[in-house]
């Protein structure tokens, strides 16, 4: 029978173990992921399993890298989503946040635009860092990225966006993620971009009860995370734990739209 190892298909007898394929193929293996879980237990293979097998402290060959980065994967999600490109609409405290989590996951082309440069106020709930005052967000948050998964192939503009420019910059995109601050903004996106899935956001701001950020759907295309009400103000400012629940609803929203399960 046949499973995936690694990534790539390998012969196992069937009545072969876990720990046995362990000690044929890689013995000093201390990280076991059996279909997504990682396992301590010895359990009887099955056809079509799915197992990665991963030494503590060891750096993998470059071709096994990546498949062992996704080994925590529910089974058959990277295979879907590598193909996928996702657009993001600034690169703030959602923005950057939301950039993250589809990097980590696998997704194979983001689209990162934003004109603005990173500044001190950003640093408390942007995914940023000190040494990184000054320069623009595309390119601080592009670097940032590789370093976390060289993978992904990233295309990055720092420009405005406008209603002219939007449909071109997005063309390719599968999903559209609205972060931006004003309202203005946001309005002008949503009408700028047709006929494809946009998860945007609205009402995250202070630090009130995560639970109340949800999503609601706008018709076919627009889902809208937040409360719909909480935003900006004197005296109720953005922070990173609501603004990172947000951001990671967004993520989570866009996957399961590339997923077909939205």
């Amino acid at each position: 029978m046949k499973i995936q190892l690694n990534e790539r298909t390998v012969d196992v007898a069937r009545g072969s173990s876990l720990f046995q394929l362990r000690d044929r193929e890689k013995p000093l293996a201390d990280v076991l992921v059996y279909n997504g879980a990682a396992v301590a237990e010895d359990l009887v293979l099955a056809d079509g399993d799915c197992v990665n097998l991963i030494q503590r402290g060891a750096i993998p060959p470059a071709a096994e890298l990546e498949a062992l980065m996704m080994a925590r994967h529910t089974p058959g999600v990277h295979e879907k989503i590598q193909g996928a490109t996702v657009g993001l609409a600034g690169l703030g405290g959602l923005g950057s946040a939301v950039a993250v989590a589809l990097a980590r996951i696998g997704v194979g082309r983001l689209i990162l635009v934003d004109f603005d440069i990173v500044e001190p106020s950003n640093l408390n709930r942007q995914q940023y860092f000190i040494d990184q005052l000054g320069q623009t967000k595309a390119e601080a948050l592009e670097a940032n990225l590789n370093r976390i998964n060289p993978y992904v192939a990233y295309e990055t503009h720092c420009i405005r966006l406008t209603p002219e420019n939007i449909p071109t910059l997005f063309s390719e995109a599968d999903v559209l993620v609205e972060a931006f601050d004003r309202a203005d903004q946001k309005a002008m996106l949503l009408q700028s971009f047709p006929g494809k899935p946009i998860v945007a956001a609205s009402g995250l701001a202070g630090y009130g009860s995560g639970e109340t950020i949800g999503v609601r759907k706008m018709g076919k295309w627009i889902h809208i995370v937040g409360d719909l009400k909480t935003g900006a103000a004197p005296g109720c400012g953005l922070m990173a734990p609501r603004v990172g629940i947000a951001a990671h609803v967004q993520a989570n929203l866009v996957l399961r739209l590339l997923l077909g399960e939205e």
